[in-house]
């Protein structure tokens, strides 16, 4: 009997265990039997209810060969899973995949290498089949765990630990297959892995140890290819989350200096994000820059630098975008995963106030308070951190300038209207730089940078008007600065006004100041200017011409400064010269050449020598531009007489290194100059006003903003507009007759008459002594008290009363009684 009994105990055993122990061998080293395993598939695909117990006999079997050391045994097992899950994809398949996920999670748990690598491959497998049905309860948290750990592997043979990193970043790989388009498994994104995904990643793309591997062998390669397919799946939700943690780990491993492992990160992350995300990666770089708005200079300047390889491989589509959208309430991405949302992102100019924050940043902690600069610190660590802040600013220029000169046209407009309201100005009350703190030099310093931004978003800029391109309210600032005591900040404004105008790409061939033989020859690119311009040189013309004038008399103009003035002429005749312009421009450079001549300023006789070269070389290239025969033998002839004469007169002479200057202008030799006379007489042609020529130019105070160091000029005209506006009794006397309104009408002349009475206003103030000023400015003062004085008296009298009024007549009170009888009373009040 006991025999019996253990006799049948054996095929009393499940039939789905007998399959199981069927599998495998005595001898390990045989491998999986193969017409067993046939058998055990077939069992399972029948009858699919029993594969959750097969999974558990299977994980029981391996747990027991784990812990035995049978690593041979377990192998197979491994096998054997690998097949039934290939081979089954019912409904049944659930509880076995919990079964086979809890035996690959045994494997990782182990500290064999060989294990955790089998169970990775077995995972990558898995998540390489889909399901039919999404999974509600299954997670994934140990698994992302477990491969983030093998990723940093510090084993010691660097075989072992390389295939250890790759086969964790498999797995990661496989997680985010498996997870990544399944809307129940969105948890994936959430900060909790995307902390532990994204850094493994990072930290094998930077440890390339293995350079020498290829393909999926080297760790580096296989990260960054999983880098960029988690990238690429990213939905618009999920930007944020997955750009975070690189910031988070470029800061840890203090990867910003040097920053070329971050420059590559950020342009794997821009060229792997769909486009119309590009805005948010633009945006958590610049709330990083601003979480180091206080660290080392170059840190600051490697986080500007990755904003510029952002924004750079951004701008084919995504600048784009954001500057399309920042007009609309909504926007509607094309992206079918991101559905409509309210405007994304910063807006345009948020971006720009944030860089020129932190480049006013930079210029404080360059210059820094007196107390730094008095302390202890070596003047060798001061110039070494200077120099590091003038990278940092070069950066935040640059990015500016590419960020800029990718916008559309009429938001690149809006930009410069924004920075040059940053600019500190003298002189006007409202500009937005506090420049107390950081004294002259610095502001001269975020001037130079302001304006060098605006001449990078400039640049390439074509704007359909001129109107469009130089409005009012930005001219009006820009020429003011022009007109500052400073060379360098004259040379960018003027740089700047170069890229505005010049809308046909002709300033290339106007480099350097010259005496162009041909002009012709050059071809340059002109259309007829259209009525908008016109209008536009007959409002801001003299403006122009007056900033042009006032900037050639400079004492500390250079080459460059002569040379970019006539470049500004140039461009003014070749974009926006018609009959009138023309004339214009002749008389502007009469009236420079008479003031070089006569020299009222006291002006050096280099700066006077160049005027009179600046002049030559424009008026050549004007006589050939309009394609006038006398005008141009006028030139000629002065120009060759110059040449054997007086050669320091001509650019290719004055501007040389080593020029001998005279010691004087001869005034009387009439031969060396360009003549009023010969130029009306040359242009007598049908189109120009031959007789505004005769007129003198006098530069014309157009603008809201006078330059900084005319204050008196402002006092006269104030002065001046006070005494105009009180008439003498005589005057409110004047009888009006016929020959009256007729002299009002005709205005012919009035215009010149006004400049010439302004002009002399202001030279009366400028040369006067100031007691004379004052005392002309008291009595200017009492008159208009007076005055005022006699309009209340006349406007606010109180009625007439029999007790008597006061009546304040030259500033005495005296009493006067109205008898009753005399009084006049309202219709209303007599009864």
């Amino acid at each position: 009997m006991p025999a019996g009994v253990c006799g049948c105990c054996g095929p009393l055993r499940p039939r789905y265990k007998r399959l199981v122990d069927n599998i495998f061998p005595e001898d390990p080293k045989d491998g999986l039997v193969k017409s067993d395993m046939e058998k055990l598939t077939f069992y399972a695909v029948s009858a699919p209810e029993k594969l959750d117990r097969i999974g558990a006999y299977l994980a029981e079997r391996l747990t027991r060969d784990v812990v035995r050391h049978r690593y041979g045994y377990v192998g197979i097992a491994m096998e054997a899973l690998d097949q039934l899950l290939m081979a089954c994809h019912s409904q049944s398949i659930k509880p076995f995949v919990e079964s086979f996920l809890h035996m690959v999670a045994k494997l990782l748990e182990s500290r064999e290498p060989d294990l955790q690598v089998l169970g990775t491959n077995s995972f990558v497998k898995f998540a390489n089949i889909e399901e039919d049905t999404p999974s509600y309860h299954r997670r994934y948290d140990f698994f992302v765990s477990q491969f983030s750990a093998m990723c940093h592997s510090t084993h010691e043979d660097p075989e072992t630990r390389s295939r250890i990193r790759v086969a964790g970043i498999k797995g990661l790989q496989g997680v985010v297959r498996k997870t990544v388009n399944d809307e129940l498994q969105a948890i994936i994104w959430e900060p909790q892995h995307m902390d532990k995904l994204i850094p493994s990643m990072l930290f094998n793309m930077q440890d390339n140890e293995d350079s020498e591997r290829a393909g999926e062998e080297n760790p580096a390669s296989l990260a960054e290819s999983c880098f960029r397919e988690l990238l690429g799946r990213a939905a618009y939700g999920n930007m944020n989350n997955a750009v975070r943690p690189v910031l988070v780990h470029l800061d840890n491993h203090r990867l910003w200096d040097p920053n070329d492992f971050a420059v590559s990160c950020f342009r794997i992350i821009m060229y792997s994000i769909q486009a119309q995300h590009s805005h948010h990666v633009i945006q958590q770089v610049l709330s990083h820059l601003d979480t180091h708005s206080k660290n080392t200079p170059r840190v600051r300047a490697g986080i500007v630098q990755v904003l510029l390889e952002t924004v750079a491989i951004a701008a084919k589509g995504s600048i784009g975008h954001i500057a399309h959208n920042q007009n609309n309430a909504y926007t509607f991405l094309s992206s079918v995963s991101s559905p409509p949302n309210l405007w994304l992102g910063p807006t345009v100019l948020e971006v720009f106030n944030t860089l020129l924050k932190h480049l006013r940043m930079s210029v404080d902690f360059e210059l820094g308070d007196g107390s730094r600069r008095n302390s202890t610190s070596s003047l060798s660590s001061v110039r070494t951190k200077e120099s590091e802040e003038r990278i940092v600013q070069n950066a935040i220029i640059q990015t500016i300038g590419f960020f800029g000169g990718n916008l559309p046209d009429y938001q690149r407009a809006e930009v410069m209207m924004f920075i040059m309201g940053k600019v500190p100005v003298y002189g006007t009350p409202c500009h937005t730089l506090d420049t107390v703190k950081i004294g002259h030099q610095g502001t001269k310093r975020i001037q130079a940078m302001l304006l060098s931004s605006l001449i990078m978003v400039t640049s390439g800029f074509k704007c359909k008007t001129m109107g469009a391109g130089l409005p009012a309210a930005f001219l009006e600032p820009l020429c003011s600065i022009s007109l500052m005591e400073d060379s360098e900040l004259r040379q960018l404004v003027l740089e700047i006004l170069h890229n505005i105008i010049d809308r046909h790409d002709n300033r290339a061939k106007l480099r350097g100041i010259r005496i162009i033989p041909n002009v012709a020859a050059l071809k340059f690119k002109r259309e007829k200017i259209c009525k908008e311009d016109v209008v536009f040189m007959k409002k801001h013309g003299q403006q122009l011409y007056r900033h042009i004038y006032l900037g050639c008399k400079e004492e500390d103009n250079l080459q460059k400064n002569f040379e970019l003035l006539f470049t500004a002429l140039a461009l003014i005749t070749i974009e926006l010269a018609n009959e009138e312009v023309v004339i214009d421009l002749m008389r502007l450079s009469i009236a420079l050449q008479d003031m070089a001549l006569v020299n009222e300023e006291n002006m050096p006789m280099f700066i006077r020598c160049g005027i009179m070269a600046l002049v030559a070389a424009y008026l050549n290239f004007l006589s050939q531009m309009i394609a006038n025969p006398p005008f141009c033998q006028h030139v000629s002839k002065v120009i060759e007489l110059r040449s054997l004469d007086a050669p320091y007169l001509l650019p290719e002479h004055i501007f040389r290194e080593k020029c001998v200057l005279p010691d004087s202008l001869d005034r009387e030799d009439n031969a060396l100059y360009f003549q009023t006379a010969d130029l009306a007489e040359a242009m007598t042609v049908p189109g120009y006003n031959v007789e505004r020529l005769s007129i003198p130019y006098i530069p014309q105070v157009t603008d809201r903003m006078p330059r900084r160091k005319s204050f008196v000029d402002t006092i006269s005209l104030q002065v001046d507009i006070i005494s105009n506006s009180v008439p003498d009794q005589s005057q409110l006397a004047e009888e009006i007759t016929f020959e009256t309104l007729k002299k009002a009408i005709d205005t012919t002349g009035l215009e010149e008459q006004e400049r010439e009475r302004r002009r002399q206003v202001m030279e009366k103030f400028q040369k006067a002594p100031f007691e004379e000023i004052a005392a002309h400015c008291e009595s200017k003062a009492n008159m208009l008290h007076d005055r005022l004085a006699q309009i209340f008296e006349l406007t606010i009298r109180p009625p007439p009363s029999p007790s008597g009024t006061v009546t304040v007549t030259s500033g005495h009170a005296q009493y006067q009684s109205v008898p009753v009888y005399e009084m006049k009373f309202p219709d209303l009040c007599v009864y």
